[in-house]
């Protein structure tokens, strides 16, 4: 029998004390935590079991805090379990390495952690690519692609945290995820993609968000770019995470603000007859830049982490922090066509829509300025955060360990490369969107959710699925984003 022991003797992991509230885990790091509780006498099994660093799924065992019960016996237990389905309330405990005391993550920052990365330079975008195809039609492909983009977060999460099962470790990657459901050729897919997509959308913020603020502080691009960079980079290097959730949550508040003022301002022109406009065929047209608005996946990973394994916050961070750029993404295409001259539908003479409201409506200028700049730096900190963790688990380094390097190669090379020309990224940007967002948020999650729930080991750990719908879901997944990347290859030759 394993004897109860109360939480705070577990405290001695270095970052991740599995304990109390857990009703399942698969592997334990560091056994000392066992011998650390004074009443645990082992048997001659259990001493054999503490000898390995970790302890095997089908043992498993079920911790409790020491409290009197209406048996008055100690509640213990030791289950052997084989192919079940397992419900926990966290997997681990985020502890303070200099208190040891757990440092649980904020579902309200989470939620905001992932709208504000949603909510980026894309939106900016939204009007132009949708003008033709008019706001009924556009409106509908938005609500399409943000179910799409929730679902294939929700598959990413469910895959990490069986990982992080498996591995018995947080700060698990795509890379990780990849290799252990898919092997090298996952791996490759991922590092590329995932490396392309990262690098190609920070130069664009930078890029942006420094042309915006010269015009603003009059300073030289090359300072307002470094300000940019170090100001925003600093925090997420130096920042804990309560800290980077403030803040952020700020951000969030400050988009809010100036996209209402912007609203109020913009409205008073609206033609509400423009917004039953539908051009269907052009629809489709608006999907690559679309699910790049709504690009959120990357910082999956470190949502698990913060949120400690625990599968419902995970799930409500996703859906309510996607939720809110979705009812942006609607009210800003609304207010923007429907205040516009928007062209004949068919016609191949698009202008910028934005452009088109500063000339008639000078207030409008500063205002989408501010909201561009607040939009840019959520989604730069989201993305900071997600390629600096993926760099960390690509380079092997210790978990928990907050290294230079990785926010280095994440911060210098987009600097550099916005200030030499960030035009030659325009197309690239295109090319992320269409290929590189459907490939790594779209085929790929559903590929690692399907290994991991098909093909696994029957001994391996599995959870709660995040995703109902089981191959169908999974295979309406991959054949939606590979649907799209098709049209898009044959509409290029078309056009060649």
């Amino acid at each position: 029998m394993v004897p109860s022991f109360s939480s705070s003797s577990l405290a001695y992991t270095t970052k991740f004390s599995l304990y109390g509230h857990l009703k399942a885990f698969s592997r334990i790091k560091n056994p000392k935590i066992y011998r650390t509780c004074p009443s645990f006498h082992p048997s001659r099994t259990q001493q054999l079991l503490l000898s390995h660093s970790f302890v095997d799924l089908r043992t498993l065992v079920k911790c409790f805090s020491k409290g009197p019960s209406s048996s008055g016996q100690e509640n213990q237990e030791l289950v052997q379990a084989e192919g079940q389905v397992y419900e926990f309330e966290r997997l681990f405990s985020n502890l303070n390495q200099a208190t040891l005391k757990r440092e649980p993550g904020s579902l309200s920052s989470s939620i905001f952690l992932v709208a504000g990365t949603t909510v980026g330079a894309g939106i900016l975008a939204i009007p132009a690519v949708t003008q033709e195809a008019g706001f009924l039609a556009s409106a509908i492909i938005c609500i399409l692609c943000w179910i799409f983009m929730v679902v294939s977060g929700l598959l990413i999460a469910e895959v990490n945290v069986n990982t992080m099962c498996e591995l018995g470790s947080g700060g698990v990657s795509l890379v990780s995820m990849a290799k252990r459901t898919l092997g090298n050729v996952g791996v490759q897919v991922a590092c590329w993609s995932y490396i392309f997509i990262h690098y190609a959308l920070l130069v664009a913020y930078v890029a942006r968000s420094s042309d915006i603020l010269t015009s603003f502080l009059g300073i030289p691009l090359w300072e307002t770019a470094t300000l940019f960079s170090l100001l925003f980079g600093g925090l997420c290097y130096f920042g804990s995470q309560r800290i980077i959730g403030a803040v952020n949550g700020g951000l969030v508040v400050g988009i809010i603000a100036s996209f209402t003022a912007l609203v109020v301002v913009a409205s008073g022109d609206l033609h509400w007859d423009a917004l039953l406009q539908a051009n269907v065929e052009a629809a489709p047209r608006s999907i690559p830049i679309i699910a790049l608005s709504f690009v959120y996946q990357n910082v999956v990973p470190v949502l698990c982490t913060n949120l400690e394994g625990d599968l419902s916050k995970v799930r409500t961070a996703i859906v309510l922090g996607t939720a809110i750029p979705l009812a942006l993404f609607l009210v800003w295409d609304a207010v923007i066509l429907g205040t516009i001259t928007t062209p004949e539908l068919g016609s191949n003479t698009l202008v910028d829509p934005l452009q088109q409201l500063r000339s008639t409506n000078g207030v409008v200028g500063p205002i989408v300025d501010l909201f561009s700049v607040l939009a840019i730096a959520t989604s730069y900190i989201g993305f900071v955060l997600g390629l600096s963790d993926f760099l960390a688990d690509l380079l092997k380094l210790p978990s928990g360990q907050n290294k230079p390097l990785p926010y280095l190669l994440t911060l210098v090379p987009p600097l550099i490369l916005a200030l030499l020309d960030p035009e030659i990224f325009f197309k690239a940007l295109d090319f992320a969107g269409t290929y590189g967002v459907l490939v790594l948020f779209g085929v790929l999650p559903a590929a690692m959710s399907w290994s991991d729930r098909y093909s696994a080991s029957p001994d391996s750990p599995k959870i709660p699925l995040l995703v109902p719908g089981g191959k169908l879901t999974l295979s309406l997944v991959m054949g939606g984003a590979g649907l799209v990347i098709l049209t898009e290859i044959l509409e290029n030759f078309g056009h060649a």
